[in-house]
């Protein structure tokens, strides 16, 4: 378990709305003060930090004087955005308390569904973090309908850790983690100290929701660690108010319930490339672009493409073939192949003046491309 953790470089942290708001009664000022520090001093240590933060509509509820969640959506809407003001003022001054720059990101389940929006998304927030600013990230409740009825952080906390390629996912929650039953109800219960995610049997042990003022549950956390670890990506279930616990479990301490990723983070987003039945298109490149490709582990930049075929959007997963058509490797489009063939041949720098614009210097990144 003191592997889950020890080893990351970037982490994405959810809190539940019960923690953020003590049960409720308001923001708790002094929680978000504590996880904030602990936060910096990973950001100043050279981790990135990303943090999904439930609370707006709690926030709303209590700033509206309302003692009981109510059920109409526009109330709920209101309620968001009437809280969402209080949740951003609140993490924005506890991280420039100690030298951090903060961010908020609003999202919705549908942003991360379609590619153009999710790639912006990806982009936005690895920015910020290149920047060192902590992107703290809710669910848009005052536009959304469905999620605000069945969704949930956690979920969208390990669909974030899945965007950013996290290491790790850390959920901090109002109890200590993961139980064989529900510890209120049976004595007997068993603490789950570490499993693989994605266990059929973790969902069975999990129960329905823990609170009066939050979405989630139990099970909810188990679904999120299995879709994280989709990506390769750990889960670390804990007590929220367990001291320094985010600094405690990055040093290796044994904290909460561990949902390991039974993958590498690379090689499970790599074989996610490589699933891909359907290939929107094809770039052709010179020798000198197979070479460096195979032999240095280069992104393959535009002026190594000599030909663009089918047609393909940004985030499309395409084929790359050396000059005799023979497929040499996939990857994750960086540019349409309307844009591609604007920039094929030419050097990097001058992407932006062809296009106005630019998604940075690759056609495909590295990171975003498989070798065959």
């Amino acid at each position: 378990m003191s592997e889950a953790l020890k080893n990351a470089r970037r982490i994405v942290v959810k809190v539940g709305s019960s923690l953020v708001t003590n049960e409720g009664r308001g923001v708790d000022a002094e929680a978000i003060g504590n996880w904030c520090r602990q936060m910096a001093t990973l950001a100043h240590q050279g981790l990135e930090v990303v943090m999904v933060s439930s609370g707006a509509i709690a926030e709303g509820m209590k700033r509206l004087g309302w003692s009981s969640r109510p059920t109409e959506l526009s109330e709920l809407q209101a309620a968001a955005a009437v809280g969402q003001m209080g949740l951003a003022q609140m993490y924005e001054s506890q991280l420039s308390r100690h030298g951090m720059g903060s961010a908020q990101v609003l999202l919705t389940h549908a942003d991360l569904a379609d590619r153009e929006r999710y790639l912006n998304a990806r982009s936005t927030l690895l920015t910020l973090l290149g920047l060192q600013v902590i992107p703290v990230i809710n669910e848009n409740d005052t536009v959304v309908n469905d999620e605000i009825k069945f969704g949930d952080n956690d979920t969208l906390g390990a669909l974030v850790a899945n965007l950013i390629e996290a290491d790790a996912l850390v959920i901090l929650t109002d109890q200590k983690g993961l139980y064989s039953a529900d510890p209120r109800k049976d004595p007997a219960a068993r603490f789950i100290e570490v499993a693989q995610a994605g266990d059929p049997a973790l969902e069975e042990m999990a129960g329905g929701a823990g609170s009066g003022v939050g979405t989630g549950g139990m099970i909810t956390k188990v679904l999120a660690a299995k879709r994280a670890a989709g990506s390769g990506a750990s889960t670390v279930i804990a007590w929220g108010r367990e001291p320094d616990v985010l600094l405690r479990l990055v040093a290796g301490e044994s904290i909460g319930t561990a949902l390991v990723a039974g993958t590498a983070k690379m090689a499970a987003r790599k074989q996610w490339i490589l699933d891909h039945l359907q290939i929107h298109g094809a770039v052709r490149i010179d020798a000198g672009a197979v070479a460096k490709l195979s032999q240095e582990g280069a992104s393959l930049l535009p002026i190594g493409v000599t030909a663009v075929e089918g047609e393909f959007q940004r985030g499309d997963v395409i084929s790359v073939c050396d000059a005799q058509g023979q497929e040499v490797g996939r990857g994750l489009a960086s540019y349409s192949s309307t844009e591609a063939r604007l920039i094929v041949r030419k050097p990097s720098s001058q992407i932006a003046g062809l296009l106005g614009y630019t998604h940075g210097t690759e056609l495909i990144h590295r990171d975003n491309l498989v070798l065959l």
